[in-house]
């Protein structure tokens, strides 16, 4: 009767947020899907748990040497030079709209990079993998998170979704796409362990968190009142960068992320026992008073003054030596789509008055789907 997963799913914010007052710390103890768990909601922490204990507090994986080595190898198709080859494909993306759209454009996105699949093209094929990969996620954020956390995301693929259609694209696409080409090469243990992480690629998780970082950076910008903020982010590829840093910072696209405590451990002076959860909360992180002056304000210019080279506290994505191999990939697709917004439009909310509130599982995203009013540059001329 003490786990208090329901309470937490229900309301996020309010889970961490009362409790930060009630105990006075930004560390605190509560149990999440029947196990007792550490949240994480000061930078500090965040710090400690994701590098400095990185050995003592894990994810559930592989061994460390295998995780390793995976890792290594599948970071070299999102290096810089790498991206480079994707650069055509992702700026000739036009987005236009808000959050249904914004994802929309990302699935197609995705396909295209990751299967050589075009949306125009093959319509009835998009149709049906966006179908897929959609219930897929249904089927992990419910069935991992809520009924058994230890489930091995490969066994889910194969066992909980018919998945053969993708798995036949996959094969076909081998010989047609780049990055198919290079992720065939990497050593993997299995010889379907390159399919199984292309069906990762292109499940609804990195559409979902495009357009949550997409939708939080237009309402950012919305309205007459965000016009200074919207010239200079125009003007000054340093100052989009800050502004891109405050939309992570304030509305994250995940909620955070779950560890094991591998051995008895400290985090900010507290006893963790070995086998306890201990989870970071993003948005709770971000928010450090320690760390950000006004924190709950949209100030993109923190990041050239108290806040400059302070990139490294943020953990949308997670942080450390294990945060997320797209990081590179997703900013730079964020950052186009950002540029052609700025370079071809104004915007604001149409109707001007509309419910804004924050829902922030499975990602972060205005509980009611915001509707913007786009403004040329070549109309109002």
């Amino acid at each position: 009767m003490s786990d208090k997963s329901m309470e937490f799913y229900k309301d996020p914010v309010n889970f961490c947020t009362s409790r930060i007052h009630n105990t006075g710390s930004r560390v605190f103890q509560a149990r999440l899907l029947n196990k007792p768990t550490v949240f994480v909601c000061s930078v500090k922490g965040m710090k400690e748990m994701l590098v400095d204990k990185k050995y003592h507090i894990v994810r559930l994986c592989p061994t460390r040497e295998e995780a390793h080595l995976l890792r290594l190898s599948l970071m070299q198709l999102f290096k810089e030079k790498s991206l480079d080859a994707y650069g055509d494909y992702i700026n000739s993306s036009e987005p236009v709209a808000i959050y249904r759209l914004f994802k929309r454009l990302a699935t197609e996105l995705s396909l295209g990079l990751f299967l050589n699949v075009d949306a125009e093209e093959s319509a009835a094929l998009t149709k049906q993998i966006i179908q897929l990969t959609t219930q897929h996620w249904h089927g992990k954020s419910t069935i991992i998170l809520m009924v058994c956390p230890h489930m091995h995301l490969k066994k889910l693929f194969l066992t909980r979704l018919k998945l053969k259609l993708i798995g036949k694209c996959v094969q076909t696409c081998f010989n047609l796409n780049r990055f198919v080409n290079k992720i065939k090469n990497i050593p993997f243990p299995e010889n379907t362990s390159a399919t199984q992480h292309l069906l990762l690629f292109i499940s609804a998780l990195i559409p979902k968190a495009l357009a949550s970082l997409l939708t939080s950076f237009t309402l950012a910008l919305a309205g007459s009142n965000q016009i200074h903020i919207h010239k200079c982010a125009q003007e000054s590829e340093d100052y989009l960068n800050n502004v891109l840093l405050e939309v992570q910072r304030l509305w994250p696209s995940f909620i955070g992320g779950r560890r094991i405590a591998k051995q008895d451990t400290t985090l900010c002076g507290y006893m963790i026992p070995k086998g306890y959860s201990v989870m970071f909360i993003a948005f709770a992180v971000h928010r450090d008073p320690d760390y950000f002056d006004h924190p709950d304000e949209f100030l993109p210019e923190r990041w050239s003054e108290r806040n400059a080279g302070q990139e490294n506290v943020l953990c949308c994505f997670g942080n450390g030596p294990r945060n997320c191999i797209g990081i590179e990939l997703n900013n730079m697709i964020v950052k186009a789509a950002a540029r052609y917004l700025l370079s071809h439009y104004t915007w604001s909310l149409d109707p001007p008055t509309q419910t804004l509130d924050y829902k922030w599982l499975p990602v972060s995203r205005p509980a009611e789907d915001p509707t913007i009013k786009f403004m040329s540059y070549f109309c109002q001329t």
